[in-house]
C-alpha cells in the first residue's frame, strides 16, 4: 500500500506547502480565500459572442447511467441536472455525455438525443435554469450546453458488461486488453461519414432544445479521442494531422449550415501516455515496452510517458481557425490509464493503485491547461482534474484564474456528493466538509458493475438505495481478492 498522506489531513496551508515540496509537485495555490464581488471566481467572463458569465465555476459533463434504455432521463437524471443548477456554477460544460445514436452509447442507460427523447432533454435543462433562477436569482448570464458523444471502442449499448466496439485502427494494447482480434473490423470511411450526419441532426436538435452550444467529444478514448491517435488509418480520416481532425471539421461545417448561431466546444484529451496495467504490487505500471517507441498517445513523445505540445498546440490553432472559442481541457482516458485523467488515492474495483501521488496528476492536467492557455489566450479554457483536491480546491482554483491559468474551473465528480461547493465559495462560507468528494471511486466501480451512477458513500439518497448494498459486497469481494 502506498503511503501518500490524506488531502484531509494537511490541514493548513503551510502543511499543504510542505507536503507539495517533499513530492517534488509545482502546484500553486492562494493559501487565503477571496469572497464577494472582487474574488477572481466571482468575476463575470465575457465570452467571444458579448455574452457575459456570472462566475469562473463550470459543471462538466459526466456519462449517466440511470437513465432508460430507451434514452430518456429518469428521475435520477432529473435530480442530478436540478443540483447542476443548484451549485451556482455559470457554465454548463454539457452536463451530460449524450449519444447521438443508439449503437453509440457506453452503456445501455446512457441519454440519447433524437426525436423521440428531444422533449425530455428540453426539459432537462428548463429544470436545471429553474433550479438556478429558485436557489442564485437571475439566469441571464448562465450558458448551458451539451456534449454529444460516440463511445467508439468503449460502447456498450445493449448489455452493461459487455462491449461491443466501433474503432478507427488496431490498437497493439488495447486490442488486446480488451480482447478484439486482427480480424475485427474497422468502422469504414462511409460509416464515417454517416456519423457525422449523425452528429449534425443531433446539434440541430440541441439547438432546438434550447441549448447554447454543443460539445464535440475528443477526450478520453472515445471516438473522438481516437481519431487524434489514428496514425496507422488509412485513407480521409487517418495518418496526417489534417486527416485526423477531419471528423471535427465536417462536423463543424455541418453545424454551421444547418444549426447557425449554436455554439461549438471541444472538450479534449489534450494529453495521453501509454495504457497502464496492475503491476506486481498492485499499482499502476505501463503496459508497453520499455524502450520501444510508442505511437498513439496524442499529446505525448514517443516514450509514451512524457507530454509533447506540438500536436495539442496545432489542434487549438484549427479550434481557433474553425472560431471554435470553447475548449474544455482533460487528459488520458479512464479506461486505460485512468490515474492520469481522474486522479484519486481509491481505485474503482477493476483498476489499480495509483503509481504516483494523486496531487502529481493533478498538477499535471492544470499545469498543462496552463501551457495550452499561454498557447492561445484569446480561446475560453475550462481546467479540469480538480476534484482530489478536496479541502483545498477552492485555494488552487483561486490561483489558477487569478492568474490566468485558466478561465474556469470546472468540477465533475465533487457536485455529486457536494453540488453546492462553488456558491459556499463564492459566499465566502465554511466548506462542509462531510460533502466534499474523497474519491472513493465508488461512482466509477458502481456503474462498472452495473448499478446506476451515483455518490454511495456520502450523498444520503443513493445510501437509502439498494444498490449501495450490492456495491458494498462487490467492494468486500474485490478488497479480498489478493492483487
Amino acid at each position: 500500500m502506498n503511503n501518500y498522506r490524506r488531502i484531509a489531513a494537511l490541514k493548513t496551508a503551510e502543511s499543504f506547502s510542505e507536503y507539495l515540496a517533499s513530492i517534488n509537485v509545482s502546484l500553486g495555490f492562494d493559501p487565503d480565500l477571496q469572497s464577494g464581488p472582487d474574488a477572481p471566481l466571482a468575476q463575470p467572463y465575457q465570452l467571444s459572442d458579448g455574452m457575459t458569465l456570472g462566475n469562473r465555476f463550470a459543471i462538466l459533463p459526466m456519462e449517466g447511467w440511470d437513465g432508460t434504455t430507451d434514452g430518456h432521463p429518469s428521475d435520477l437524471t432529473v435530480r442530478r441536472w436540478e443540483h447542476f443548477g443548484l451549485s451556482g456554477a455559470k457554465l454548463i460544460w454539457g452536463g451530460e455525455a449524450v449519444a447521438v445514436r443508439p449503437d453509440g452509447r457506453a452503456n445501455p442507460n446512457q441519454l440519447i438525443i433524437n426525436t423521440d427523447t428531444l422533449a425530455d432533454l428540453t426539459g432537462l435543462r428548463a429544470t436545471l435554469v429553474n433550479a438556478h433562477a429558485q436557489a442564485h436569482g437571475r439566469t441571464d448570464d448562465l450558458l448551458i450546453g451539451v456534449q454529444l458523444t460516440h463511445s467508439g471502442r468503449f460502447c456498450r449499448p445493449t448489455d452493461k458488461k459487455k462491449l461491443a466496439p466501433q474503432i478507427l485502427y488496431h490498437h497493439p494494447v488495447l486490442d488486446r486488453k480488451f480482447g478484439l482480434t486482427d480480424a475485427y473490423p474497422l468502422m469504414s470511411d462511409d460509416d464515417i461519414a454517416r456519423l457525422i450526419d449523425d452528429y449534425i441532426i443531433a446539434a440541430k436538435l440541441a439547438q432546438q432544445a434550447g441549448f447554447a452550444f454543443v460539445d464535440i467529444k475528443h477526450c478520453h478514448g472515445y471516438l473522438g479521442h481516437e481519431f487524434l491517435s489514428a496514425v496507422d488509418r488509412p485513407g480521409r480520416y487517418g495518418g496526417s494531422f489534417e486527416n485526423r481532425t477531419r471528423f471535427l471539421r465536417e462536423i463543424t461545417a455541418g453545424i454551421r449550415a444547418t444549426a447557425p448561431g449554436l455554439g461549438i466546444g471541444v472538450r479534449l484529451s489534450a494529453i495521453d501516455f501509454v495504457p497502464f496495467r496492475p503491476g506486481p504490487d498492485g499499482a499502476g505500471a505501463p503496459d508497453w515496452p520499455t524502450g520501444e517507441s510508442y505511437r498513439y498517445a496524442f499529446g505525448s513523445d514517443a516514450t509514451g510517458l512524457n507530454i509533447d505540445f506540438t500536436e495539442p498546440f496545432a489542434f487549438l490553432d484549427l479550434l481557433a481557425s474553425l472560431d471554435i472559442r470553447l475548449a474544455c481541457i482533460t487528459a488520458g482516458s479512464p479506461y486505460y490509464n485512468p490515474h492520469i485523467q481522474r486522479p484519486a488515492l481509491f481505485p474503482p474495483s477493476d483498476g489499480y493503485q495509483p503509481p504516483e501521488d494523486p496531487l502529481a496528476g493533478v498538477a499535471r492536467q492544470i499545469n498543462a491547461t496552463a501551457r495550452l492557455k499561454q498557447h492561445r489566450p484569446d480561446l475560453t479554457i475550462v481546467g479540469t482534474g480538480y476534484s482530489y483536491l478536496q479541502e483545498w480546491l477552492p485555494n488552487v482554483a483561486q490561483h489558477v484564474v487569478r492568474t490566468g491559468m485558466a478561465d474556469f474551473v470546472g468540477l465533475g465528480r465533487m457536485v455529486l456528493s457536494y453540488p453546492e461547493m462553488p456558491s459556499d465559495v463564492l459566499a465566502g462560507r465554511a466548506l462542509q466538509r462531510k460533502r466534499i468528494c474523497r474519491t472513493f471511486s465508488d461512482c466509477t466501480t458502481g456503474p462498472r458493475n452495473g448499478l446506476v451512477s451515483g455518490c454511495y458513500p456520502l450523498d444520503e439518497h443513493y445510501k437509502a438505495r439498494p444498490e449501495a448494498a450490492v456495491l458494498a459486497a462487490i467492494k468486500d469481494g474485490a478488497a479480498s481478492r489478493p492483487t
